[in-house]
């Protein structure tokens, strides 16, 4: 997709969106950004239809979940294999993001969840018989994620 120029309302909405998606509602971001609610949801739906906003996800507590286990494999793929590969990774169960680089020879990172570390040796094992070489294996303690800043600030907030 062609990228788009984002004026400040956008960039308002998206903030307001990536900060909290479930609370914030389309009259509340229009007060703050001076537009009406039915221009903000015009604008949600338009970014929706360019791929600005591929989708709205939970912020899921493995643990709490009953997923012990969160991993974070990373492995090595030859370049014009990686995506190829990245697809069939994402077949595997328990896998959850994979991220594919441009850069470095690491240049596949695989976030996947286990109950156990059976789990966690059977979908490495996967991943290894795809042909990707995994690098490292490593549990993740915790993750912190937010809004991205140049998208101005938080309009669901004073």
């Amino acid at each position: 997709m062609e990228p788009i120029q984002l004026d400040d309302v956008d960039r308002g909405i998206l903030h307001a969106l990536q900060n909290d998606a479930r609370k914030s509602t389309a009259a509340g971001m229009g007060e703050k950004v001076g537009v009406s609610a039915s221009t903000v949801r015009n604008r949600i739906e338009r970014l929706e239809e360019v791929g600005v906003i591929r989708g709205y996800n939970p912020d899921i507590d493995y643990e709490i979940a009953n997923f012990q286990l969160h991993v974070l494999i990373v492995c090595r793929a030859p370049p014009d294999e990686r995506s190829a590969l990245a697809d069939e990774v994402m077949g595997i169960d328990g896998v959850v993001t994979i991220r594919e680089l441009l850069t470095g020879t690491e240049n596949i990172h695989i976030e996947a969840v286990a109950v156990d570390s059976g789990t966690v040796d059977s979908i490495s094992e996967q991943v290894h018989d795809l042909g990707l070489d995994i690098v490292s294996t490593n549990i993740v303690k915790t993750e912190r994620v937010q809004p991205f800043d140049h998208f101005g600030k938080d309009v669901t907030e004073g």
